[in-house]
């Protein structure tokens, strides 16, 4: 068996996790999968499977090289394709910044999925700071400015915000009035960065001028949904997406905050790494959910 055939058995093994299971799917007796992943460990010189009577899981080492051979089998189908002109297909692996996917992306994804059908998305929702080349991941969405040299970017929009408090916030701790009077016994709910782990102050904008207003913060959280909640919960003053906040501002949920000097737009990008060229499947999409973003403006 060649080592591409053997990586398509052992990607398959993890994704069923079961020798027999593999060897059906791909149409090959279970003694030559299991002599070609027993080749492959030796060749590597490490363990790739943990192996019990009920179940098949990857080491460490095996998670590792998982997601390496999905990048080789993916390249090498996308050069088939290339010269058999056919449609993009394989798998396409997206990090989505934190509830951007649930409420921005996923109603037009059926549209994506009907449009290029031999394309498996798996999409990862989350407020982690996703390494794309040490981790295998396609594309990312991104809020805010950004850093990382070794990512390309297409700007999709800009995300505007608003702050708000819940009504037993503002009940107890008064309407702020200005700026100035946020220093009066305010607070707010912290949020740590998920680049820096730095918390982030409020942020206001006044003409061409931004200001910065760090408060106290009793609570810190690191994730959107624990972010909303704590401000639900009349824990201190937030920023968040105005997609996020206008439904609980109508419903009553939430109290709008000095809407004259709003927080400053935040941008909304997709990044994918610089130094690789983006597959066939990967181009469509940027594409796609930039044509989607676009329509949203």
């Amino acid at each position: 068996m060649d080592r591409f055939t053997s990586m398509r058995a052992f990607v398959r093994i993890v994704e069923r996790r079961s020798f027999t299971r593999a060897s059906e799917d791909l149409g090959l007796p279970r003694a030559t999968v299991t002599d070609a992943i027993k080749a492959l460990e030796q060749r590597l010189g490490v363990r790739l499977l943990h192996r019990t009577t009920r179940v098949v899981v990857p080491t460490l080492e095996g998670e590792a090289f998982y997601g390496r051979c999905l990048r080789l089998i993916a390249d090498m189908d996308d050069a088939e394709a290339a010269f058999r002109d056919a449609p993009p297909r394989g798998p396409l692996r997206i990090e989505v910044h934190g509830t951007l996917g649930r409420h921005l992306l996923f109603p037009h994804l059926p549209d994506f999925l009907q449009r290029y059908p031999e394309i498996e998305l798996n999409v990862s929702e989350g407020d982690r700071y996703v390494d794309l080349l040490r981790e295998g991941v396609d594309a990312a969405l991104r809020v805010g400015t950004l850093a990382d040299s070794d990512l390309a970017a297409r700007r999709l929009t800009m995300l505007r915000e608003v702050t708000v408090a819940a009504p037993g916030y503002v009940q107890a701790h008064g309407v702020p009035e200005t700026i100035e009077s946020l220093q009066q016994g305010h607070q707010m709910v912290g949020y740590r960065s998920s680049a820096t782990g730095q918390l982030i102050p409020l942020e206001f904008q006044q003409g061409r001028q931004v200001r910065y207003v760090p408060l106290p913060a009793r609570v810190r959280v690191s994730g959107a949904d624990a972010f909303l909640g704590a401000a639900l919960a009349g824990l201190g003053i937030i920023q968040a997406p105005r997609y996020r906040m206008d439904p609980y501002i109508a419903s009553g949920q939430r109290v709008e905050l000095l809407p004259a000097a709003p927080p400053t737009p935040s941008p909304l990008s997709l990044v994918y790494p610089r130094n690789r060229t983006p597959s066939p499947r990967l181009r469509v999409f940027i594409d796609w959910v930039a044509g989607v973003f676009d329509h949203m403006r």
